[in-house]
């Protein structure tokens, strides 16, 4: 089972669960992290560190975000390995809790 960044990282991009992953998973791109399915072995840290509540495992993605499964697979083939810690966006604490941004997500 893989873990899923999900509609509410859009725009937001909190990198505090990159800090806790054993495997380095998570790769970054201009406004949005997504999850390798073949890297995440499910320890669920990341789960928990993520200030925007956007991390879900595979099986409890929410209704409506399921799409977010095909999007992480595909951007982790495409953006860089994050592995450390980084600034949030400037305005990220506006757009926390914001519904349905995926018009927003840059590739």
């Amino acid at each position: 089972m893989t873990h899923v960044v999900t509609d509410n990282c859009i725009k937001c991009k909190y990198t505090d669960c990159v800090e806790v992953c054993p495997v380095d998973c998570f790769h970054e791109g201009p406004n949005f992290l997504v999850i390798d399915p073949d890297e995440c072995i499910d320890c669920t840290l990341c789960v928990d560190e993520c200030p925007a509540y956007a991390i879900f495992a595979e099986d409890d993605v929410p209704g409506g975000q399921e799409r977010f499964l095909k999007i992480n697979a595909e951007l982790a083939l495409k953006w860089p390995v994050i592995d450390s810690r980084i600034d949030a966006l400037p305005d990220a604490g506006q757009w926390n809790g914001v519904a349905d941004k995926l018009p927003y997500l840059e590739r």
